[in-house]
């Protein structure tokens, strides 16, 4: 697994069933009730960083996890928490408020920074720490402005 990372790629694969199910299903979408370019655009630097270095192994920024022990930490945590996402999206699937948003913006968060901390990947940790603040700062203020 030097430059690609197919666990990355199922991680990511699953996180995004359930946001492509809604899409489907919700053609309207949901208010975006804040508006910041800024932050919007740091998310989303953030969001397509963390989807592609969680995939790809960059060399000289990626140095692979510590041991094997490292490694087996990963690939369970990581599937526990990719879990516990699609589970709170069938718990939350209709309810609004604070506690989706947060629980949305924050698992998917520390999936990404867990991931980059475990693979030592330097692009991923910058990426994870550029889109988990931006991203459940905007969820926490979309959900504090749904009527």
């Amino acid at each position: 697994m030097e430059w690609f990372n197919p666990f990355g790629l199922a991680f990511i694969t699953i996180i995004m069933i359930p946001n492509i199910i809604f899409a489907i299903r919700c053609k309207e979408g949901f208010a975006n009730n804040y508006r910041n370019k800024t932050v919007e655009l740091v998310e989303q630097i953030g969001r397509f960083g963390c989807f592609g270095f969680m995939i790809f192994n960059i060399p000289g920024t990626w140095f692979g996890w510590a041991a094997n022990e490292s490694f087996a930490l990963y690939l369970i945590l990581d599937a526990l928490l990719v879990a516990l996402y699609c589970i709170l999206w069938i718990v939350c699937w209709k309810k609004k408020g604070i506690f989706k948003a947060l629980a949305l913006s924050v698992t998917p968060s520390v999936v990404f920074l867990f991931s980059g901390i475990m693979s030592r990947s330097f692009l991923l940790i910058v990426a994870a720490l550029l889109f988990a603040p931006a991203h459940i700062f905007i969820s926490y203020q979309n959900a504090k402005g749904e009527k």
